[in-house]
């Protein structure tokens, strides 16, 4: 499996595979294809970056990210998708790895990725805890009643988890 850059040419696959997974509304499914189609704009044109995975050729993953306006070294992951026909390969463990790579080389310090508490997210959750993100805030009613929004982070660089650190002398 290789994991690089996203192109124009992966758009229409990876939004199949956004599809595929049928947790996002039809909503985000265009908002998906919108921070896409401007992360493969490529650096320089854009603050959001998306990488694929791939396999023999065809995408079976992807995950897109950036820098957070307005902090010094703080990134977002915005979406992150993995085939379901491949879920459970280690591809979505790889996408975040070589994402955080990158981060990490880019000066990033810390990755927040924003998700929801419905049922359907208790996967996506597990999965981002299982990777070194714990869930450290909550919302309730955030996105609807019922909705919470569920807010992982992960400190790059061994510095330890933060908490301490962000919350020492307040």
């Amino acid at each position: 499996m290789d994991v690089d850059p996203a192109t124009p040419p992966d758009v229409d696959a990876i939004l199949d595979i956004v599809r595929a997974t049928g947790v996002f509304t039809g909503e985000e499914t265009v908002v998906a294809r919108e921070v896409l189609e401007e992360a493969v704009k490529g650096p320089g044109e854009t603050t959001y970056r998306a990488l694929a995975a791939r396999v023999e050729g065809r995408v079976v993953g992807y995950i897109l990210y950036g820098a957070t306006p307005m902090t010094q070294g703080t990134y977002d992951l915005y979406w992150m998708a993995v085939d379901p026909g491949v879920q459970g390969g280690g591809i979505g463990r790889r996408l975040v790895s070589a994402m955080e790579a990158r981060v990490a080389a880019e000066g990033g310090r810390v990755v927040r990725v924003e998700t929801s508490s419905l049922p359907e997210y208790d996967a996506t959750r597990a999965f981002y805890d299982r990777v070194g993100y714990p869930e450290t805030s909550r919302i309730r009613d955030f996105y609807w009643p019922g909705n919470d929004l569920c807010t992982h982070v992960k400190w790059l660089g061994g510095e330890g988890s933060g908490f301490a650190r962000a919350g020492a002398g307040r």
